[in-house]
């Protein structure tokens, strides 16, 4: 999600990278559930967030729209987000009774790294602290690669790099066409490519995700 703001006012001004400490370790959140309340659309699903809900509960695309996702508009491009209850509160569809996260272990990346931000600069990322959103008041230092509890970091680095550049290519690449025809089909290609058609949980999702990527840039930017 592209956003325009003044980094100073959102965070504390720092760029951190996996091997850094941060101020981020919320005790487990105990007593609060906050962050799991309000958020509209803003939780936004890559790939591999949605292949990890989808397989640990052995649901399909469809049989999760609606019910715990929901489409919107990104930048442009139609990507599915975590879907909000309706009132009280407005929590998260996997916010359980007991104010905890029923797929915890299966979380989205912005929440994982929450309070946590990414910050897009030079054809990579770093880390950002958000010093606004989160409402525990006392945190604890904890190493960044430690606290984004994510395996094969490396890979999944290069994976949030690709598909954050790729999605603003194809941004700029819609704006340049103009066609309401075209971006349709184009955008509804994406949903199909990499949400739709499901990964195959025997095989490595990175490799999947770079042979559809790899397909997908062929299809859009080399005719």
């Amino acid at each position: 999600m592209i956003r325009d703001c003044d980094l100073n006012e959102i965070s504390d001004g720092r760029r951190y990278l996996l091997s850094d400490m941060v101020k981020a370790d919320c005790g487990g959140c105990k007593g609060c559930s906050a962050c799991c309340h309000n958020m509209g659309s803003s939780i936004i699903l890559d790939p591999l967030d949605f292949h990890r809900i989808s397989a640990h509960l052995k649901l399909g695309f469809e049989a999760l729209l609606g019910d715990k996702i929901e489409l919107n508009i990104v930048d442009g491009v139609i990507l599915p987000n975590l879907k909000m209850m309706s009132e009280p509160e407005n929590p998260c569809g996997f916010l359980g009774a007991d104010g905890r996260c029923s797929i915890h272990p299966y979380r989205p990346g912005i929440c994982r790294i929450f309070p946590l931000g990414r910050l897009y600069e030079n054809g990579s990322f770093s880390y950002i602290l958000q010093t606004k959103e989160c409402k525990k008041g006392k945190r604890s230092k904890v190493k960044v690669s430690k606290w984004i509890d994510t395996p094969d970091v490396k890979a999944n680095h290069e994976f949030i790099t690709e598909w954050h550049y790729f999605l603003k290519e194809v941004h700029d690449k819609l704006l340049e066409n103009g066609k309401e025809e075209y971006i349709k089909k184009i955008t509804l290609q994406i949903l199909q490519c990499f949400y739709i058609e499901p990964y195959s949980e025997d095989e490595d999702f990175y490799k999947q995700f770079d042979k559809r990527l790899a397909q997908m840039k062929r299809l859009i930017f080399e005719k």
